[in-house]
């Protein structure tokens, strides 16, 4: 009997343990497994792969190799299970090489431990190795299932390796898996993010059943190319097919109607929301802030950026690019002021924003000291895109051999956009000498857009030439 006790106790712990997991709950799974030990009972193997989800989670690096540890003194390191959590567990708190320590340990590897490290060198970006890895598995004669699918097409997707990503398509139909709705919507998502749009729609269209995500895919892959009407009329086909969105498609079709200025859409789109209840979800007010500041409504936008109960930095960032994008350079100075007071950490695309805003105001030195502070107070690296704003503020001031210093001084290598945002301040101003010289590097680096033809051209005009 007292076996059969202790097993009970075993099986109690862990059912605890995985209640913590499933909840979302690592830190206290990792309390819990600490007490568990304190009060003499020893984990088993189903202890220890829900103590590693939980390390994998909060990236508990250290906890996870002290975990590690007690797998080898409990003999538990080859069970399949184990030894799955623990290549995902280093994978997730950027260990890769113990990770392929576990992998090369095994004496034998089934198709779940090659899912896993397959799988945790696309997370570690080595979706290269990953994909290497995938021949070496077919040189050994391990069968792939729908697991090792979705990971190599996720690998594809990573680095957009059409070409293998087709590869693994003939795969896929080859094994029978071309059913499968996980496989497919991993094949839609692949083909979009590799730049193939047309083979994403083909895989789409000839899917017996679409599921949320499937059409949310869809929808977002239309979004990377700027396809905004497409990506509506998309929207309206799944509504007709009575397929519930949810908070990620409505986060594409928003960003839909930004990208056509559709304001009516999205107000309608914002109706719907409220609908199924998903207008607290931060990432859809985010998207419903931005909507509404692009398509020229920054008082819904900032309805929307008042009613929130919770705000992360984006949506104090996109209420800032909305106040800057409309020349309301006051309010967004004193929303930047507000941040502060508010505590919210400052990032990059923060910064971005608030140096547009002083460009458009005319703000020259307070935009400098935002610039030159970036790193000292925010400890962030100047971007090209910093840059480009400052060269738009100084050249908008008509502090034209500034930005031209500013740029020949850059410590990344200046783009089209930086050239351009002194062309356009060499127009404003008539400095037909700059313009000509300036016109060259945009010329030279984006031969085909005709916006720098344009611009050379009014200079030419305004100086009578």
């Amino acid at each position: 009997m007292a076996p059969n006790t202790v097993q009970l106790s075993i099986f109690s712990w862990n059912v605890r343990l995985a209640k913590y997991v499933k909840g979302g709950q690592p830190h206290k799974t990792m309390e819990l497994f600490q007490q568990m030990q304190d009060e003499g009972m020893i984990p088993d193997k189903f202890t220890f792969v829900r103590v590693l989800n939980a390390c994998a989670r909060v990236r508990a690096l250290e906890e996870g190799r002290h975990i590690h540890s007690q797998i080898i003194q409990s003999g538990c390191e080859s069970d399949v299970y184990v030894a799955n959590s623990l290549i995902d567990m280093y994978a997730n708190c950027g260990s890769i090489e113990d990770s392929w320590r576990v992998f090369n340990s095994l004496p034998k590897r089934d198709v779940v431990i090659w899912n896993a490290m397959i799988f945790g060198l696309t997370k570690c970006a080595q979706a290269h190795k990953a994909l290497a890895l995938s021949e070496q598995m077919r040189r050994e004669k391990v069968n792939p299932d729908t697991v090792t699918f979705m990971g190599l097409l996720n690998a594809c997707a990573s680095v957009e390796a059409l070409e293998k990503g087709r590869d693994v398509e003939q795969q896929i139909v080859q094994y029978g898996c071309e059913s499968d709705v996980f496989v497919c919507n991993s094949l839609v998502d692949m083909y979009a993010k590799c730049g193939s749009i047309e083979d994403a729609r083909r895989v789409f269209n000839r899917m017996h059943r679409r599921d949320t995500v499937a059409w949310s895919t869809m929808i977002l892959g239309y979004m990377k190319y700027g396809e905004g009407h497409k990506a509506l009329e998309l929207f309206k086909q799944m509504q007709w097919d009575e397929v519930q969105p949810d908070p990620i498609t409505f986060t594409g079709v928003l960003n839909a109607c930004a990208s056509i200025l559709g304001l009516e859409e999205g107000r309608r789109v914002h109706d719907q929301i409220i609908k199924h209840g998903y207008e607290s979800v931060v990432f859809v007010a985010n998207g419903l802030i931005h909507m509404y500041a692009k398509c020229g409504s920054i008082e819904d936008a900032e309805k929307v950026f008042d009613k929130m109960s919770t705000r992360d930095v984006v949506s104090w960032t996109a209420m800032l690019h909305g106040f800057a994008m409309h020349g309301h350079d006051k309010e967004a100075l004193g929303h930047y002021e507000l941040m502060c007071e508010e505590g919210v950490e400052i990032n990059s695309i923060t910064i971005v924003c608030l140096l547009s805003a002083c460009s458009h105001a005319g703000l020259v030195d307070e935009g400098l000291h935002f610039f030159d502070s970036m790193g000292s107070v925010f400890g962030i690296t100047a971007t090209v895109e910093h840059y480009a704003c400052v060269v738009d503020l100084l050249g908008r001031a008509g502090h034209l051999q500034e930005a031209d210093d500013l740029i020949n001084t850059m410590s990344c290598e200046p783009n089209v956009a930086v050239w351009k945002a002194l062309l356009g301040a060499c127009r404003i101003h008539g400095n037909v000498e700059m313009g000509e010289r300036i016109a060259k590097h945009v010329l030279e680096l984006d031969p085909g857009n005709a916006s720098g033809y344009v611009l050379l051209s009014n200079i030419y005009a305004a100086a009578d030439k």
